[in-house]
């Protein structure tokens, strides 16, 4: 059993501890049980979006602070939610690789999970914000006046933007190109999906309109994905180009220079796993209990971008020096 389970996974090395320990191994069970009801890998993250998104409502209400016992009920139910959310957005690809189950349309709808779950948690912390917002007015010596809580809410919407857009987004962008990049390097072009925008970029254009309209859409939206990353990370793209004109594919990279690569991107591993689900989500879930969960957006823009800032600095700087070294 454990040997199957482990084919369900992309690599080891790329979860996290608590998602290798815990949270892949019961999303695994899970996987066995639609498996075996023949359900197909979309429906359980169309299941895992109806899930996320459905724990707004819940995350709406105030905590002990505000609401008592009650509302801290209400915010653990959200909670539990929104954990089996990405249990099941888990499962989707075990499911996925279990059955041999894979689709164009399963891919869109895996990537814009997390999307449909944190959209409506985001605004609903706004809405909470702007019902509930004595502790942040207390820490801040306002006054609780019409004009004061619409203009302090209006603050919060764009943060939750920024935490959003920028934030979330952007960090988790960066986290899933380094994975992909580590999986590169462990097992080959075949075992990781390091897609460029060049690629994509042909494969839409060259992909009619006509029942692909869908398909289509997403590669639009995956040509600007894939160019994000790329831009972010500029010296890695540098030795990428540098070692396919010296050396060809990925098998003809020598062995020494690979397993640096490989080392590299191990190093980053653990760092890049914060980025993810589980330790922004603790953090989530700390400030919704403590009735002050706007103050996640900071959190989100200024701590979680300090640290995506810091693994891509010490991955292009030891970059450059692989390319300074190989003569370029």
């Amino acid at each position: 059993m454990l040997e199957n389970y482990k084919k369900t996974l992309k690599s080891a090395e790329t979860e996290d501890w608590l998602d290798y320990r815990f949270v892949r191994p019961f999303s695994y069970l899970w996987a066995l049980l639609f498996a075996r009801f023949d359900i197909h890998p979309n429906t359980v993250t169309i299941l895992s979006m109806i899930i996320g998104a459905a724990s707004c409502m819940l995350f709406a209400h105030g905590s002990y602070y505000y609401e008592g016992w009650n509302g801290f009920l209400l915010n653990i139910i959200a909670i539990l939610m929104l954990i089996m959310a990405d249990v099941f957005d888990c499962t989707d690809g075990q499911l996925a690789r279990l059955t041999g189950k894979k689709s164009r349309i399963g891919r869109i709808l895996d990537g814009a999970a997390g999307f449909v779950w944190f959209v409506p948690i985001y605004l609903a912390f706004v809405y909470r914000f702007y019902k509930y917002h004595d502790l942040e007015f207390s820490f801040l010596g306002l006054d609780d006046t019409q004009e004061t809580v619409l203009i302090a809410t209006a603050i919060v919407f764009v943060l939750s933007l920024i935490s959003g857009f920028a934030g979330i987004s952007g960090q988790q962008r960066v986290a899933d190109y380094y994975i992909q990049v580590h999986l590169f390097f462990l097992k080959g072009e075949k075992g990781a999906e390091l897609d460029n925008s060049a690629a994509q970029q042909k494969e839409y254009d060259e992909t009619p309109w006509e029942g692909n309209r869908l398909w289509k859409a997403f590669l639009q939206s995956y040509v600007g994905y894939t160019k994000k990353q790329e831009a972010a990370t500029p010296r890695f793209q540098e030795l990428m180009a540098l070692m396919k004109e010296k050396y060809g594919s990925h098998d003809t990279i020598p062995a020494e220079l690979r397993s640096r690569l490989l080392q590299l991107s191990r190093t980053i591993m653990p760092w890049n796993a914060m980025l993810t689900f589980n330790f922004r989500t603790a953090w989530l879930i700390l400030f919704c209990l403590i009735d002050l969960p706007a103050c996640y957006f900071l959190f989100e823009i200024i701590a979680m971008e300090i640290l995506t800032r810091c693994i891509i600095r010490y991955h292009e700087k030891n970059c450059a020096k692989i390319l300074q070294e190989l003569g370029k």
